[in-house]
């Protein structure tokens, strides 16, 4: 029975599942300091813990505790303003997905090729990415708790190359100093763009809420912990290469390789190479536990046929895990480059989204137990969100210059989003009276 406790998730799992879902390692960090510097990728990630990650997580910890319901942020636009919004933030969140998700079975293969290179040979990127895909939907049947305590071991696996990495850079011999980067709006504002896809997916936990111990309380502090860890194993290696002098300008992407065979030796950069297969797959199999559990709630609600909210004995919706796991798989074979301004776009309205909640349920439900609250009442809530909404509004014009297939990215999302709204006439069924 899923609501036994012992098959629930606790604080330490929960922390880590939120973990792979956001972060999964300081892999990506790389071009932040290649733009910035190392002053300034510091400042930056600073910046953007405080001013997005913290409120997205103190958002997710009221809503959470208010309404600690399977479905997370659907539930909660929903709730606040009807069931409209709520179908336009799965809409925004499933969509964005597609973009997203595919990366990892790539990215996957191609640190595997690292390692094995006969696996980058052919088709065998698309058949290892497959596997990975499988290994996940297999790990996913066993359920939150099987996930979330594997979120544990996994993220301390992926963590450890980087502490030995920042030991051997902290006793490295000095290079000398390394050159100052020039300060210039737009190089900061493109590092706050890199920076807030890389502190992206808080509230990506909120759809399990009914598979974690104590929701009310749990969600809150699990997030406070989960936004240090995050902004700690961020900061940490950067500032103990920094200590190198090595210059900013030799970081490229995927770097983190060379940086730990230039310290540590060949064995470091195997090490860091199975750590990003293995935030690779971990990522994956976490965000496979949250998403899968949108099309459930959708289903439940009528938009989506009954077979998707079907659990097996362990309480997972298994036709929502496989059917989105292939359309992922799908994508993975189209050969889909990640792109930050889709991330921002999609993954940011659907979170602003989320803010106006917040606000509205204040007004509309304020006797709604909540175990936590926003510091401020009302005006805390409208303030928490000022920060974030000016972010993605900038992020947006910032990284516009991408392209999808034939079209600019920006194009692409605005389609995507409107798309939502005659989507959601395809209804089956009346709105339900369930609140």
């Amino acid at each position: 029975e899923l609501t036994r406790k012992g098959k629930k998730i606790g604080l330490l799992a929960l922390v880590a599942a939120t973990y792979c879902m956001v972060a999964g390692g300081p892999f990506g960090l790389e071009d932040l300091v290649q733009k910035a510097g190392y002053g300034y990728a510091l400042g930056i990630l600073c910046v953007t813990a405080l001013f997005w990650a913290l409120p997205t997580a103190l958002m997710v910890g009221e809503l959470s505790s208010a309404l600690p319901h399977e479905g997370g942020f659907y539930v909660w636009v929903g709730k606040a303003m009807g069931p409209f919004w709520g179908f336009q933030e799965a809409w925004l969140t499933l969509v964005g997905s597609i973009f997203d998700m595919a990366i990892y079975p790539i990215l996957f293969a191609a640190y595997l090729a690292h390692l094995f290179p006969i696996l980058g040979t052919g088709h065998m990127p698309i058949f290892t990415g497959l596997a990975m895909v499988a290994s996940c939907v297999l790990w996913n049947r066993f359920g939150a708790r099987a996930v979330g305590l594997g979120s544990v071991f996994t993220t301390g696996l992926l963590l450890l190359p980087f502490a030995i990495l920042a030991v051997y850079a902290c006793t490295a011999k000095n290079l000398g100093t390394p050159p100052h980067a020039v300060f210039t709006w737009k190089c900061f504002m493109l590092g706050i763009v890199i920076a807030m896809w890389n502190f992206m997916g808080w509230d990506n936990a909120g759809t399990i809420a009914h598979e974690v111990e104590n929701p009310r309380k749990t969600y809150v502090k699990a997030m406070l912990i989960a936004v240090t860890v995050v902004l700690v194993s961020y900061v940490i290696p950067i500032v103990a290469v920094w200590t190198t002098g090595l210059d900013p300008k030799s970081w490229t992407t995927g770097g983190w390789v060379d940086i730990a065979e230039r310290f540590g030796g060949r064995w470091l950069a195997y090490l860091i190479t199975g750590a990003g297969a293995l935030a690779a797959i971990s990522t994956f199999n976490a965000l496979v536990l949250s998403l899968s559990r949108l099309p459930k709630v959708l289903a439940e609600d009528g938009f989506l046929p009954k077979i998707f909210a079907k659990e097996n004995k362990h309480g997972v919706p298994m036709f929502a895990v496989i059917v989105f796991s292939a359309i992922w798989c799908a994508c993975m074979t189209i050969g889909f480059e990640r792109t930050v301004t889709l991330d921002i776009m999609l993954t940011g309205l659907s979170i602003l989204l989320e803010f106006v909640a917040l606000v509205v349920l204040c007004i509309r439900f304020p006797e709604l137990p909540r175990a936590f609250r926003v510091p401020g009442g009302l005006v805390g809530k409208i303030f928490l969100g000022i920060f974030p909404a000016i972010l993605v509004g900038v992020s947006i014009v910032v990284s516009d210059s991408e392209k999808i297939w034939f079209m600019n990215a920006l194009t692409l999302g605005i389609i995507l989003i409107f798309l939502g709204f005659p989507l959601y006439r395809l209804r089956r069924k009346p709105d339900p009276a369930k609140a």
